[in-house]
């Protein structure tokens, strides 16, 4: 059994998220101590209670500790199975995330598509947006070779939640290495200004503010405004840069309180510094192509425009149920390559 410290790194959800999808991958259990051990409220909450029940339920698997609160768990995978799944939250949870831990296992372990369905929070802080997960993500995933389609039924906020995301993973019998090394110079941008219960002038504040930020930066862009429906009211403002091999999109939430023009400001700011980095990758993709590359037979290397302390927890993860070797050049807080040797 692999013995986890769920305090080193990071120390939050993602490093059980790992060991999740790792362990039913390799079929190695793990205990996990400690875990989120460096947030304000440790423990399994409920987003990563369901990333343990889902990941049981769709390996068959065998867990201890798994409420909410709990601080140790113990998992012992089965096989996976492939079918159709639906998860709840029950909170405004992410359900990006819970996704996140499922995908890999059905795609590499299972013998035909599977249907997630997944509901709680569609547009979270601290984790990918449905967006996200719609431009970047299965964009990545599909230079992999992992073929997954993505719908959103319907938006979620904090802190109702009450969104649900649906994704079909297909089967990958090989996972395909990439070389990420230079990006375009990038001039032009899209990406949207959504508002649901709100006025059509939260979502045109946020528009503006983001043309004008960008346009200040050299940047020309075309940011339309879009009304959701949602359980409770909210706002999203984001950047696309599609020039690049594969399209960051970097996200701003509103919050009770926080102005329309600071909503945007949080998106502008994240892709004007992964413009002037000049690399191909955003922080969040280095750290989330890692899993499937560490299962790819091929050698792998990209440039990433921040080295974040969720890619360096992610490799120290990965090297507890993997024999591979993985190397950083640079440090963390600077743009720099992760390369993935050839499996030998």
């Amino acid at each position: 059994m692999i013995e986890i410290d769920g305090s080193e790194g990071e120390g939050g959800g993602q490093i059980l998220r790992s060991a999740l999808t790792l362990s039913i991958l390799t079929k190695r259990p793990f205990k996990l101590v400690n875990i989120r051990a460096n947030r304000s409220r440790p423990g399994l909450q409920p987003q990563h209670l369901m990333c343990v029940r889902a990941a049981g339920t769709i390996a068959g698997a065998q867990y201890k500790g798994a409420s909410v609160g709990s601080a140790v768990l113990y998992f012992e995978p089965g096989a996976v199975k492939s079918g159709n799944y639906r998860f709840s939250i029950g909170t405004a949870g992410a359900t990006s995330l819970v996704l996140h831990t499922l995908y890999l296992p059905l795609a590499l372990r299972g013998d035909k598509p599977s249907e997630v369905t997944i509901t709680g929070g569609t547009h979270n802080e601290h984790a990918p947006c449905y967006h996200f997960l719609e431009t970047t993500w299965a964009a990545y995933l599909a230079r992999l070779g992992i073929k997954i389609e993505l719908e959103m039924i319907r938006p979620g906020f904090y802190p109702r939640g009450g969104g649900e995301i649906r994704a079909i993973v297909h089967p990958c019998s090989r996972v395909n290495g990439i070389s990420l090394l230079s990006c375009p110079e990038l001039t032009t941008a899209g990406g949207f200004s959504a508002y649901a219960g709100l006025p059509e002038s939260v979502g045109k504040k946020q528009a503006r503010r983001l043309s004008v930020r960008l346009k200040s930066e050299g940047v020309e862009s075309h940011i339309p405004v879009e009304e959701w429906e949602a359980a409770n009211p909210g706002s999203v403002a984001a950047v696309i840069f599609r020039q690049a091999p594969v399209p960051p999109l970097f996200f701003g939430l509103g919050e009770r309180g926080k102005p329309s023009e600071r909503v945007a400001d949080d998106a502008a700011d994240e892709a004007i510094a992964f413009r002037d980095s000049k690399c191909p990758v955003d922080p969040h993709s280095a750290d989330q192509l890692l899993l499937p590359l560490a299962f790819s037979s091929d050698a792998s290397e990209y440039k990433t425009s921040e080295i974040t302390r969720h890619l360096t927890t992610n490799i120290e993860t990965v090297r507890k149920f993997v024999d591979r070797t993985i190397q950083l050049e640079e440090n963390e807080g600077k743009s720099g390559s992760v390369r993935i040797a050839q499996q030998v």
